[in-house]
């Protein structure tokens, strides 16, 4: 008996889901855009929230800041729930080696008492403001409106609490074990003079009600903290001898430039919208030059208790990181260049 194998190809009868072929027609789709498109929930509310009786629990009336087609914004990542847990797997795997090496070489005990200072009573602190940048990040993740916008708010709140994690375990590291400089960055956190001011401005981000302001507030706040502590700091460190603080901040800088990809597109979204564009654009100006006035005052403070502990001009730094900040906006069209 002789048999012969044949390949025989049964083509589907639809190539994607119904909700994907409605809007690009019936085509192969990605993953990202199985998970993705057209997912907001837009009725069937069955109530108003009590607290808000004058919208519907999901509404796009949560935040002046809006799109007519919320899903002319996708993510440039494309990350859905698979690739982001593998992206940051990585990023605390690679960070993990960086701390392990800096623990086998005993590198936090070489860092120059100064330095040493800076990562005590400048650095670690910032392990509460990774705490409300979660917060706002996810409250974004709640009352935005489209899943392409909220799925990334998501994923950003749980960076944030991974930036904490990393500072938290730096600060274990740096006390040789203990949990002692958490509890010097906390009392410093809540208590010292140097951080009320940015304290205060955190805590007016979280209580915001708009979920578009808060997020263009922290994103402004981002900016300026991360150029300077995270970027110039580095810099000044590698020429100090403090190559450890190097080596962890090169790991929450790396996360900062990931985060842009999305912010970014997001911005560029809400200025082009052709029906909410110039609305946005109004309400981003507003908000980035309040921020960058507000955050140059409540960080002079902080660049001043590093500067007295190091020669690396942070407070000529905090400036300049302010103007690079509002230079971008500019550059996305968010805002009119002065």
């Amino acid at each position: 008996m002789q048999i012969e194998l044949r390949t025989q190809v049964i083509e589907p009868q639809r190539k994607t889901f119904t909700h994907i072929s409605d809007r690009y027609g019936d085509r192969p789709s990605t993953r990202y855009e199985e998970g993705t498109i057209d997912l907001q929930s837009t009725v069937n509310y069955h109530y108003k929230p009590l607290w808000a009786p004058d919208k519907d629990i999901y509404s796009p009336d949560f935040s002046e800041l809006k799109l007519a087609d919320p899903y002319s914004f996708m993510d440039p990542r494309q990350y859905y729930y698979a690739p982001y847990v593998t992206a940051r797997a990585d990023l605390h795997e690679a960070f993990g080696s960086t701390l392990g090496y800096l623990e086998k070489r005993g590198l936090f005990e070489r860092l120059p008492e100064a330095w040493g200072g800076v990562l005590q009573n400048v650095v670690l602190p910032l392990r509460h403001y990774e705490a409300a940048a979660q917060m706002i990040s996810a409250y974004a993740g709640r009352y935005g409106w489209g899943t392409s916008i909220t799925q990334c708010a998501s994923y950003a709140s749980f960076d944030r609490i991974g930036n904490a994690q990393i500072l938290s375990r730096t600060g274990i590291s740096y006390g040789g074990g203990t949990a002692e400089p958490l509890a010097l960055a906390k009392t410093a956190w809540l208590e010292d003079d140097a951080w009320q001011p940015m304290r205060k401005h955190v805590e007016q981000m979280m209580v915001e009600q708009d979920w578009g302001k808060s997020l263009v507030a922290l994103d402004v706040t981002d900016r300026i903290i991360y150029q300077l502590l995270f970027v110039h700091l580095d810099d000044a460190a590698i020429t100090s001898g403090a190559g450890s603080y190097s080596l962890v901040a090169q790991h929450l800088s790396s996360w900062f430039a990931d985060q842009r990809k999305w912010l970014d597109a997001l911005y560029k979204a809400w200025v082009a919208d052709p029906e909410h564009g110039a609305a946005n654009a109004a309400t981003i100006a507003a908000v980035v030059d309040t921020t960058i006035a507000t955050v140059r005052e409540a960080m002079a403070p902080v660049a001043a208790a590093a500067d007295s502990l190091i020669d690396a001009g942070t407070t000529d730094a905090l400036s300049a990181a302010a103007d690079q900040a509002r230079a971008a906006y500019v550059t996305l069209g968010a805002i009119k260049e002065n």
